[in-house]
Parts: C-alpha cells; structure tokens; sequence
C-alpha cells in the first residue's frame, strides 16, 4: 500500500513539474513581440504549454486514484519552488529575503502535514 501511494505521489510531483515548466514556457513567449494576435496566441510555445497543462490535468486526475484528496494541495504547494528556481535560472530574478521566508513557510507547512498527517 505505502509503496503505490509513492508512486501516486510521483506522478503528482510530476504533474506539478509539468505545469511549472507549462507556465515558463508562457512567460517567455509573452516577453516577446508578435506580428499580430493570432501569432502571439497560436504558436509553438503557446500550443506547447497548453499541451503540457493538458498533461498535467490528466497526471493530477490519476494521481487521485491513490494519494488523499488532502494531499494534493500540499503537493501542488512544491510549484512554488518550480518557479522560484526557474525564474532564478531562466529569468534572473533575484530572491529576496521576503520571498525566502515564504518559501520557508511552505517547507514547514509541507513538513508539519507529512509528520502529523
């Protein structure tokens, strides 16, 4: 049993990943400049990162079969380190000293359910 909640917790952690980079790929298609409004909204990087949210829909629904329903919210919580790390490595923003204590916070929140849960 604890071994196919891990597997379902995977591909939860999964899905999770596929939506951050789905959520990159839209940032850096809307800091370009388009033509018109039908190439800023149908191109590749945009049919892409609706594809992968697609994806990720269907990963988040499978993974229910086996995790609690109280356990998707606090895994869906890990984005927030997607991001952080992907804006810092692609898009070269900075962590402030504020968005560190919020990503703090989230570890802790993370932590305290996996204990006590």
């Amino acid at each position: 049993m604890v071994d196919s909640v891990f597997f379902y917790v995977l591909v939860m952690l999964g899905s999770v990943f596929v939506a951050s980079v789905s959520q990159v790929l839209l940032k850096k298609e809307a800091m370009e400049s388009h033509d018109s409004a039908v190439r800023e909204y149908f191109n590749r990087r945009v049919v892409l990162a609706y594809g992968l949210f697609l994806v990720s829909m269907f990963l988040t629904m499978y993974s229910y079969k086996g995790i609690p329903l109280s356990l998707g919210p606090i895994l869906e919580a890990t984005s927030y380190f997607y991001v952080a790390l992907f804006g810092v490595a692609l898009f070269h923003e900075r962590i402030n000293a504020r968005k560190m204590i919020a990503l703090l916070l989230i570890v802790v929140g993370i932590t305290v359910y996996a204990l006590f849960a």
